[in-house]
């Protein structure tokens, strides 16, 4: 799954002369949490709202209030922005993506193409989107963990069981992560089934496999916003 089939390409950008006070105005009104700055078409960098929280004076300033909006209409974005940006090619991974936002504690990252021109922004939401997808979690509502013999054939082992039941299979995954030698964990999402056939596919495939677990996710009480 590639960047840029998940980026957000619907950008607001700011120049760096940008008062701190716009910039902050230009977050809340359209609910974002990043910008990118630029100079006649150029990234120079990025200001997200933690940036413009810390610029902003404590609340036990003696500052009163014209002094206080003097003061933040005068600082400017190129004051407060972080001026070494990370940036992810649209053509990477949403798995390198994710690496990077992870190794270097950030929440999102700005997108360019192969000319360097800013593409898009691809935020932790947009990578919280892609491991849905990927999961199937929307479109199948069990999963069954497995520990496998880590060889070629043992997915398939489990899978012929499954279709021989008539599930519908949406998703496998596989992990080496805290594992024994010669195995790995095996997580295959299926559809929803009658509860006699869930049963009768479970039996089948704790008598002939290790199952770790199984899981039934009900999405119906989750809020919406």
């Amino acid at each position: 799954m590639l960047v840029k089939d998940w980026m957000s390409t619907d950008l607001i950008t700011v120049d760096p002369d940008t008062s701190v006070m716009k910039a902050s105005q230009i977050l809340k009104e359209n609910d974002i949490r990043r910008m990118p700055v630029m100079v006649e078409g150029k990234l120079v960098g990025l200001v997200t709202d933690r940036d413009l929280k810390e610029a902003s004076p404590s609340k036990a300033t003696t500052l009163d209030m014209h002094e206080l909006y003097y003061l933040l209409s005068e600082l400017k974005v190129n004051d407060i922005m972080a001026k070494r940006v990370l940036t992810i090619k649209e053509t990477d991974t949403i798995e390198r993506a994710a690496v990077i936002m992870l190794e270097n504690r950030v929440t999102g990252l700005p997108v360019v193409d192969e000319d360097v021109h800013l593409a898009g922004m691809l935020s932790q939401g947009d990578i919280f989107r892609a491991l849905i997808s990927i999961t199937g979690v929307y479109r199948g509502g069990v999963q069954f963990a497995f520990m496998l013999e880590d060889r070629p054939g043992s997915i398939k082992d489990v899978a012929d069981v499954i279709r021989k039941h008539g599930a519908k299979m949406m998703s496998i995954l596989t992990s080496y992560d805290n594992v024994e030698e010669g195995s790995r964990k095996v997580y295959i999402r299926i559809a929803s089934m009658e509860p006699d056939k869930m049963g009768a596919l479970r039996d089948e495939l704790e008598q002939n496999f290790v199952v770790l677990y199984t899981a039934v996710d009900d999405l119906t009480d989750i809020d919406h916003k």
